[in-house]
C-alpha cells in the first residue's frame, strides 16, 4: 500500500489581532528572527495552524493518469517558553485529516462529508512535544521531540485512506544561518520518524523515515520573505517489507502582518520517487508568536 506525504491549501483566518506601531519597524520582524530554529523565552508563546493539501493523478505504481486523490491536513502546533536560560520549549501538536478519492474535485476536501467509498475525515493524532538547544555556544541549533499518538480506529474503510494507525517517535533538527548583508537566510531541517506498531495496522509500522530539506530565504524587507526549497524522503525498512523514496521541489513567501501575526504560502512538487504518488501540494499557514 502507497503512502501519501500530505501538504494542503486553505483559506484560513484567526481570531488573535495586534496592531503594529510604525516606531517598532526597525526591530527584525518574527519571520527574520524567530525561526524554527528559535527558541521562546519563558513565557512566550508560539501558535502555528498549517494547512496542506496534496493531490494526484500519477503515480510510480501505474502509468498515465490516475483517477484523482487528494488529501488535506490541517495541524496546530502550540509551544511556550518554560525555561530561564530560554534552552527548553514545551508544546503540544494536533492533527486533523481530510481525504477523498475517485476523482473527486481537490476542493471537496473541505465538504468533510465521509461519503461511502470516497471520503474520510477526522482527528488522527496528537502529541506531546519538547524542543531545546542541546549546544550553549550554538544558539541556532535546535532539536524537536515528539510523540504522535493515534486516533484512528482503521487506517483504510471501504476503501479509503485516512492516516496510518501507529505511533511515532519523531526528532527534528534545526539549523539556520543568516548571511552578513542581514537579506539571504538559509535554514535546513532533518526530520528522523520512527514508526512503530503492529505490521497489519499500517504500512509504516516499524519503519524509519528520513527527511532532509534546505530552504534559501531572501528578504527585500523586514516584513516579506520569498523562498525556494528541496526535500528528500526515505522510507527505511526495519521489518515493515516497505521501503519508499520522493524528492519535491518547491517555493514560497512569508509576510509580516502584524507584529505577532505572519502568514505564510507554499508549493512543492514532486518530480521523483518510489512507490509514491506524483503530485503537487498547495499549503496556507497562519502563525501568533506573543
Amino acid at each position: 500500500m502507497k503512502k501519501i506525504i500530505a501538504l494542503t491549501f486553505f483559506l484560513s483566518f484567526t481570531v488573535i489581532g495586534f496592531s503594529q506601531e510604525d516606531s517598532e519597524e526597525e526591530q527584525k520582524s518574527v519571520i527574520q528572527e524567530y525561526t524554527p530554529s528559535k527558541l521562546l523565552n519563558k513565557g512566550q508563546w508560539d501558535i502555528k495552524w498549517f494547512n496542506n493539501l496534496y493531490t494526484q493523478t500519477e503515480s510510480t505504481f501505474t502509468r498515465g493518469r490516475e483517477a484523482r486523490e487528494t488529501f488535506f491536513t490541517s495541524t496546530i502546533d502550540v509551544f511556550t517558553g518554560v525555561s530561564d536560560n530560554s534552552r527548553f520549549n514545551v508544546g503540544l501538536l494536533l492533527e486533523f485529516r481530510s481525504n477523498v478519492k475517485n476523482d473527486r474535485y481537490p476542493h471537496e476536501v473541505l465538504q468533510f462529508d465521509g461519503e461511502d467509498g470516497t471520503a474520510r475525515s477526522g482527528f488522527t493524532s496528537f502529541a506531546p512535544a519538547i524542543k531545546f538547544n542541546p549546544l550553549k555556544n550554538v544558539s541556532n541549533f535546535t532539536i524537536q521531540t515528539a510523540f504522535h499518538i493515534p486516533l484512528v480506529d482503521n487506517e483504510v474503510e471501504n476503501g479509503v485512506f485516512l492516516d496510518q494507525k501507529g505511533f511515532i517517535f519523531q526528532n527534528r533538527f534545526f539549523y539556520d544561518y543568516t548571511f552578513p548583508s542581514g537579506d539571504w537566510q538559509l535554514f535546513t531541517e532533518l526530520n528522523t520518524e520512527y514508526n512503530f506498531g503492529k505490521k497489519e495496522d499500517s504500512f509504516a509500522n516499524n519503519s524509519l523515515l528520513l527527511t532532509p530539506g534546505v530552504f534559501l530565504s531572501y528578504f527585500p524587507n523586514q516584513k516579506f520573505t520569498i523562498l525556494a526549497l528541496v526535500q528528500h524522503q526515505q522510507r527505511i525498512d526495519t521489518g515493515n517489507d516497505f521501503v519508499q523514496d520522493f524528492t519535491a521541489l518547491g517555493g514560497g513567501a512569508k509576510y509580516q502582518l502584524t507584529r505577532v501575526l505572519n502568514i505564510e504560502t507554499l508549493y512543492t512538487n514532486f518530480v521523483r520517487g518510489n512507490n509514491t504518488g506524483l503530485g503537487e501540494t498547495f499549503n496556507i499557514g497562519l502563525r501568533a508568536l506573543f
